[in-house]
């Protein structure tokens, strides 16, 4: 008979398989979270609720050029908002290569006396393949597009083209907040010999995700600190307009409706009575209501139950004594 193993045997045996990693499964690494360093010298300008703002400003303007691509180029393309993040000019315009070409739009709004561009900036092989679109191509992108593309003077005019039908919806987007409108400056083909904000001046840069079922790419918008300081201010002062007028419209309401005539009726009872016998009633005939004398008294407004009381008199006429009030008159039924 073979040797039957003792627990101790076994345990041995198990620990030495353990130990030659021949059963237990490596384990993966999770990747370690990164996080942003936070310039102290430098705080932030703009607080996290106005960055879920413009995120949702730019989340309407993502849906409304998604719209407009999709008809101008007639093809099925779907813009999100990727990142709405606040940092330093350098940081942005040290990203851009001398091929890279921007836009500039300026904001139209009243007592506005700025000139800080806003800059939108468009990857190239989405921006080449949207002008594909335009001229009756696929948009298809080869995997080896040379990275220092160089747009030609034709590819520039279709660019602006492109870009002119962008900025222009740009200013519907903030209806929500305030009536905005942004006017196409220029378009800007060598933006690091241009020196168009100052590079520690703080800005918001929105990136929107592209993406065609053959291509993808990515628009960034930079929007300058002191433009969005501007509008912020200009929001809480129409608000607050806003609310103050808002109360005084209530107050106007109230006193219009106190001044109001309503109709009250006081039903004693119902009944029902055949038409023949409703021809025939005369002038000190009596319709049986079977309900008591002193039975309550319902008083309507506007059909619904409001009141209830008693009949009596009053200095020589008839009145109802209301008895209960209907609180909740207009949701509730008789």
């Amino acid at each position: 008979m073979p040797e039957v193993l003792s627990q101790s045997q076994i345990d041995a045996l198990l620990s030495s398989l353990n130990k030659d990693g021949g059963s237990s499964p490596p384990q993966e690494e999770k990747p370690e979270k990164k996080y942003r360093k936070y310039d102290f010298s430098s705080p932030r300008k703009f607080t996290k609720d106005r960055l879920r703002m413009l995120n949702g400003i730019f989340d309407n303007y993502a849906r409304i050029i998604n719209t407009r691509i999709n008809g101008l180029l007639h093809a099925s393309c779907e813009v999100t908002v990727d990142s709405v993040e606040e940092q330093r000019y350098y940081e942005f315009s040290n990203a851009l290569t001398e091929e890279a070409v921007v836009t500039l739009a300026y904001l139209n709004m009243e007592n506005n006396d700025e000139e800080v561009p806003v800059i939108f900036y468009v990857t190239t092989p989405i921006m080449v393949s949207m002008m594909d679109r335009l001229l009756g191509g696929n948009g298809d992108m080869e995997d080896d597009f040379p990275s220092d593309y160089e747009y030609t003077n034709m590819d520039l005019r279709l660019y602006e083209n492109l870009m002119r039908d962008f900025v222009s919806v740009m200013g519907s987007s903030w209806e929500n907040y305030i009536p905005l409108s942004f006017d196409f400056g220029r378009v800007e083909n060598n933006p690091t010999l241009v020196q168009l904000i100052g590079l520690d001046e703080t800005v918001v840069l929105i990136d929107l995700q592209i993406e065609f079922p053959n291509c993808e790419g990515r628009m960034s918008i930079c929007l300058p600190g002191s433009m969005l300081t501007s509008i912020f201010a200009r929001i809480g002062a129409e608000s607050t307009v806003r609310r103050a007028s808002s109360e005084d419209s209530s107050e106007q309401i109230f006193n219009n409706l106190r001044s109001t005539s309503l109709e009250i009726v006081a039903e004693l009872g119902r009944t029902t009575l055949q038409l023949s016998d409703i021809y025939s009633l005369n002038v000190g005939d009596v319709i049986d209501l079977n309900k008591k004398k002193d039975s309550a008294v319902y008083l309507r407004i506007g059909g619904q139950l409001w009141f209830d009381g008693l009949m009596g008199v009053n200095e020589k006429k008839i009145a109802v004594k209301v008895k209960d009030v209907y609180h909740n008159a207009g949701r509730k039924g008789s």
